[in-house]
Formats: structure tokens, sequence, C-alpha cells
């Protein structure tokens, strides 16, 4: 089914488009469809958002005073049209929403400029994108017809369902939600009509969390899928390094986890080494050349763990074809980093080549390389069996802790994670070397694996960033973001934290690792890093083209290393591949090739690198419409992680209602202030009503609540006793009052 936003992405300002090719391109047979597609036009062309010209084709209206945006409501009704690149935000009154539900793509007419302080004021004229077809409710009986009320409490609609579902009326004792199906979205004067897909009955119900909050998170449940198929590799321009051996570092436990690349070292005659990062094939083994093979992909992005194994974004099919297998020759797409006495890189290039995988390197390994004494003749029981690998892999994790020092020097931040004693989450809490969505790195830990093979993709995904875009290349890439947001004096004079005598190092600056390390305690050292985590801001993919003005001194990386985690690894490998299988060697057919997949290369390059059939190919994957679909299915995605470690939390907590516990107070808001559990590693709300001995008031300077007439106050940091008096499975809430 078309929407809005789809008949406007097949427009352009310059060239018409015929009503009989605009059905072709929104795939429209049915007469029903055309019908709808009919009044979706007249709609946008008496809102003098497209216009027809005198041949009756369709083009998009250069001069709109519409805007693009996305709403954005708070569980207290307040409504703001965000927009792209930091854009002041757009207030949007209820009556002037016409029904766009929180998340809905629209386009917005400003009504009354923002003043002083105050936003712009808007209305919501056009819906052009729905994101939510299924809504979670409960099911009510008002004046004896059936609704669906949204358990959303930013969606300010409810739903009319048929008689029939009046069988799934919400209880409290068996908390049964539902999966609603929307037929017809509210408009005008008509309801919302949707129907019954699914009861959830979460009562001591764990077996369901998880469809429970994908649903939430609007992400469809995907168990496999066979409409993409894999093709054979090419075999003709191989290097065969099947001989050597390279080392899988692995954390993740399930089985269809993501395929991590696999590392293998060399030592050359002149102190110098060759670091290889094979990474596999996924990318040769798809056709991304049409619009049909990339529609497959919109409804997922990105492959994420689940409670029980992995949701991937590509069939098992695909990832069986192109996983290394241990001591069996595979196919692989490489870099090649060549590497100084001072682990520098010299040099790189990039190949087709053929490899093997003798070594699963685990947590254990790890530790007992940290932890050898070199001078010893005994090798431990753990060692002994890999004893014929031992220096690779030394070397291996040298190079990646010299990398790491200079992604710091660069300006890059370190901050460790918190802390899982939930068995069942476990594969959430396992660094993932891919994801770099945040804005800081995970220290090494010597209980993951993982976070030793970071360094060195991040390095690898830099430099293909650095190859592709002085050869003018697009690709998909992350722009680290200037910190100069993050107010580190504010944090230290609101958190009370920190002493205020603190010496800066030698360049004047204080490291976040450090500034946690500053504090005096335990306790203060993990609020700090929560405060620290929840200020920055999340990375989003950007699409860089030859037009885009890029500032050189900014740390910019094009991931590739990783092809069956996300789309945007995908994508940038089939760059990759495609450079080295169609990109032209010279300028005419003389004998003298340049290697244009090594360093410097570009230098020497003065002719066009494809012929217009792969320009046009690239070109259709590499558009910011298909990066604006991968940036919002992975907030959502980011929304189900997090849901699902808190409904975890929330169910851990529920086995120890009435009980008390000594808890640290780490956040203090008006309403009241969150207090975390470290016996059970929860966090839950002491509310400022449940304080019945005094009245209270927020100080938002000093960051605490003080009591009117005892002077009793509560800030961050303080260590207070709680009881759990109550838990929310359906809002992810815990409940604490003071002991």
């Amino acid at each position: 089914m078309f929407s809005t936003s789809s008949i406007i992405e097949n427009l352009n300002q310059e060239e018409g488009l015929e009503y009989k090719k605009l059905c072709r391109l929104l795939k429209l047979s049915k007469k029903t469809d055309k019908v709808k597609l009919d009044i979706a036009l007249r709609a946008l062309e008496d809102l003098e958002i497209i216009n027809k010209n005198k041949d009756n084709e369709y083009f998009n209206v250069k001069e709109s005073n519409h805007l693009v945006a996305k709403i954005r409501c708070s569980s207290k009704g307040y409504c703001f049209a965000v927009r792209e690149n930091n854009k002041e935000d757009i207030y949007i009154k209820e009556n002037l929403l016409n029904y766009a539900w929180n998340g809905d793509k629209v386009l917005v007419r400003i009504i009354k400029e923002g003043v002083r302080r105050r936003s712009p004021e808007g209305v919501v004229d056009c819906i052009l994108e729905r994101t939510n077809q299924i809504l979670l409710a409960k099911v009510e009986i008002i004046n004896d017809d059936v609704y669906g009320i949204p358990i959303d409490d930013r969606i300010l609609s409810k739903i009319k369902l048929p008689k029939k579902d009046e069988k799934y009326k919400y209880t409290s004792e068996n908390k049964n939600i539902v999966k609603i199906e929307i037929d017809l979205f509210p408009i005008g004067q008509l309801e919302g009509v949707g129907h019954v897909i699914k009861e959830l009955k979460l009562n001591n119900n764990e077996k369901l969390d998880a469809d429970f909050v994908l649903s939430k998170s609007n992400i469809n449940r995907i168990d496999n899928f066979k409409n993409l198929k894999p093709t054979v590799g090419n075999q003709q321009q191989r290097l065969d390094l099947s001989n050597k051996p390279s080392y899988m570092f692995k954390s993740w436990n399930d089985e269809n986890s993501p395929i991590l690349p696999i590392i293998q070292i060399e030592k050359n005659e002149n102190s110098t080494y060759k670091l290889w990062i094979h990474t596999n094939t996924i990318a040769e083994r798809l056709d991304l050349s049409n619009k049909k093979s990339l529609q497959m992909f919109f409804n997922r992005f990105e492959s994420f763990p689940l409670l029980d194994k992995w949701q991937n974004y590509l069939s098992d099919e695909i990832c069986n074809a192109a996983k290394f297998k241990i001591n069996e020759i595979n196919d692989a797409i490489s870099l090649s980093l060549e590497i100084n006495s001072k682990n520098e890189i010299i040099n790189w290039s990039f190949q087709l080549t053929k490899v093997k995988c003798s070594l699963l390197v685990e947590n254990q390994h790890i530790e007992a390389l940290l932890t050898r004494n070199k001078n010893a003749r005994i090798t431990s029981r753990i060692l002994k069996p890999i004893k014929d690998y031992i220096e690779d892999l030394e070397k291996i994790i040298e190079i990646s802790n010299e990398f790491r020092k200079k992604q710091l020097l660069n300006g890059k931040v370190e901050l460790s994670k918190s802390n899982n004693n939930i068995e069942t989450l476990k594969e959430l809490f396992v660094h993932n070397p891919a994801d770099f969505s945040k804005e800081y790195f995970e220290p090494f830990n010597k209980n993951d694996i993982q976070t030793y093979l970071s360094p060195l993709l991040y390095e690898a995904n830099s430099i293909w960033f650095t190859h592709s875009n002085n050869y003018g290349l697009n690709n998909a890439s992350y722009i680290s973001q200037k910190l100069d947001y993050v107010n580190v004096t504010e944090i230290i004079q609101n958190s009370e934290l920190i002493d205020s005598n603190i010496e800066l190092n030698e360049n004047g600056s204080l490291s976040f690792e450090k500034l946690v390390e500053l504090c005096s305690d335990d306790n203060k050292k993990r609020i700090l890093r929560k405060i620290l985590i929840n200020v920055l801001r999340d990375n989003e993919v950007t699409l860089i083209s030859k037009d885009n003005s890029i500032d050189q001194t900014e740390n910019i990386i094009s991931p590739w290393t990783l092809p069956s985690f996300d789309f945007t690894n995908l994508i940038n490998q089939y760059n990759v591949y495609n450079m080295i299988i169609k990109g032209k060697r010279n300028k005419n057919s003389g004998k003298n090739y340049l290697n244009i997949m090594e360093k410097d290369s570009w230098k020497e390059v003065n002719w066009s690198l494809y012929n217009s059939s792969t320009l046009k190919n690239l070109d259709l994957i590499f558009n910011r419409l298909i990066i604006d679909k991968v940036n919002e299915y992975k907030n959502r995605v980011r929304q189900f992680k997090s849901n699902m470690i808190n409904i975890k939390k929330v169910r851990k907590a529920e086995k120890f209602i009435g009980n008390t516990y000594s808890g640290l107070i780490m956040t203090v808001q008006s309403y009241g202030f969150f207090v975390e559990i470290p016996e059970l590693n929860v966090e839950g709300l002491v509310h400022v009503s449940t304080l019945s001995n005094d009245w209270y008031e927020y100080r938002s300077r000093q960051n605490l609540l003080i009591g009117r007439k005892s002077k009793k106050s509560y800030k961050i940091g303080d260590v207070i006793d709680i009881k759990i008096i109550k838990v929310d499975i359906l809002k992810y809430q815990i409940d604490l009052e003071l002991v």
C-alpha cells in the first residue's frame, strides 16, 4: 500500500510525472487503490504541495511553505513537530494535529512565529507516513461500544473494535494487552477502526516479554524469510591466504549472532607487520542493483538479540553461505594494513581473498594472555592447546591497544557500560564492535574479547571513509560530534560528586574516564557514568557524497566490516566490492594498471572510476530516503534494547515486592527521585506524593528536594532505605517508598 510520503518521493520539482507512470512506480493495479491515489493527489494539490502542468503531469511545488517533520508527543499532551539538523521544533496544539500520532512523518505549516524563548506554532496539514500500523492497547467497553485504548499515552486516539473483540476486555489480573491492526485511521469526524490480531496475557508470563516489547517499539518479529537468495561469489581475482592462520575474537554466544571478521598477522623482513582484517562476503552474494531487491530490506535494517536468539535482517541461507567456518577455506573481502615498528599504519590495500579461520579466541584466552608470565617455562592449561598462536595473538592485542590510544588522542572518549546480573539479558550486554551510534568507546574488558576487536574495526572503517571519499564515492557514515555541548563544569556542580580541586592534564583538558576516576567512591562513579552517558547524544548514519563539505579534522567512519549486522555495513561493503571488481584501473586500454585499492592511489587518478550503469546503481543505494529509513529503524531497535532491559528489571523487582533495601539516589526531579538498588541492580521511583511528612519543593540549581518545615533534603548520591511497593509491567516502572 502506498503512503503520501511515497507519492512525494516519486515526484520531483523539475520534470513532471504522468499518472500511469506514477501508478507503476507505486505498484498500483487495483481499481480501489487507484481511487485512493486520486483522493490523495487532489488533497495534495489543494494544499499546494504538488501541482499539475498542462500535460497533466504531476510535480512537487518548489516554493512550498510546508516543512517535513516528525511528531513527538509527551504523556502530558504537549506535541511538537521535530525537524532535521537540530532546527527549532514547532509546537502543535492538540486540536491542530489533525489526528497525527506520535512518531508520524508529517507536513507542517507555521502559523505563528516564535518569539524570545517560545517555539513557533504550527498546524499539521498532511500526514506523510504513519509509524504505527499495529497498536498495543487495552480493550474497554464505552457506552456499549468496544474500543482499544492505546497503552502509549502519547497516542491521543481510541480505536473502535468489532463487537466480537469484547472477549478481550482488559483485567488487571491477567494484564491482557492486545495487538490491534488499524483498518482505518481517524479522520475528520470518523473514529479510527481496527481489529484485534493477538492477545498477550502478561501477568507472570515472561515468555511474552519479547513479543510485547517488539510491538511497543513498532518492530515486526521476523522468524526467517526466503525471498533473498545468495549468489556464488567471484572466484577469479582472489588472493589465497588460506595457508596462514586467522583468528576470530568472539564473545557472542548465540549461534545466529552476526558473523565477526577474522584477523591475521604476518611479520615482514623489515620489522614491519601486515595486519589483515577479513570480512565475510555478503555484499558480493546479493543483487542490490534494483529497487525491488532493496525494498526487501525496508522493514529490517539491523540484526539484534532477542532473549533466545538474534533476529537477523538477512536470511539464514545468506548468513550460512558467507559464514567463516573453523578450519575450512572461505571467501573474504579483506583489508591489508602495513604497520611499522611504532604500530602506525603506513599503507593499506583492499583485496578479495581466500582465508581459513584457525582459532575461535574466547574470553578465557584473553584473560590468560593478559596475565601470563612470558618468562615462565610452563604454559597455562588454557593456553597450552593454542601455544602455536600465542605470539600472533599478543601482537594483535598490542596493536589494538596502540590503535585505541591514538583514537582517544583524536578526541574519542571511553565510558564503561552498566553491569548486568540478569542471565536472560547476557547477549544484550556483550560489546558490539560494529555499533557506532554511541559517542564513546567501551574500555577493554578481559571478560569480553570483542572489546579488543573494536579498535581494529574502527580503523578499518575509518580507512574506507578516507579511501572512498578521496575518490569522490558516496558512502554511509558516522560523523563524530563535537563534545562542546557537554558542560562538564555544570555536571560537577550539579551532581556535587567531585572535589572542585581538579588538576587538568598537560593539554589543559580532562578526559571523561579521568573525571570518573576523580570520584571518591564507587557509588559516585556509578552516578557520574550514568550522567555522562545520558548527556552524550547518539550518532545517526549520514549520507556523505562528493558534494558534501567535510571538515578533514573530524572523525568519520564508513562501517563495512560487519555486513551481517546491519544494512549500513552491507552497502558500504558493496561499495568496496564494486570498486575492486568494476573500478577502472587506467585511463584507456593501455597496460599500465594502477592499484586503485591502495593508499594514496587517488592522487594519480584523473579518470572516471565507473561507467554510467554502475554509477546509477550506486546512486540507487546511496540516497537520503534510504538513509532516513535506516536511522528510523535503528531508533526503534535502540528503544527495543532499552525497554527489554527495563522489563526484565521490573520482572526481577516484582519478585521482591515488600522487601526493604539500601538504595542510592541517582536522579532528582520535581516529582520525586530515582533510586538504584545495587543489590538487585534495578532502579525505581520514590514519588514526591509519598513523602507525606512535609511539603517538598524542587530546587533545580542544587538538584535536590527539600522540605519546607523540616529542611530535610534528598539529593544525588544520598544512601537511603527504601521498600518496593509496586511494579507496572506495561510502563516498565518500579515504585518505591521510604522506610
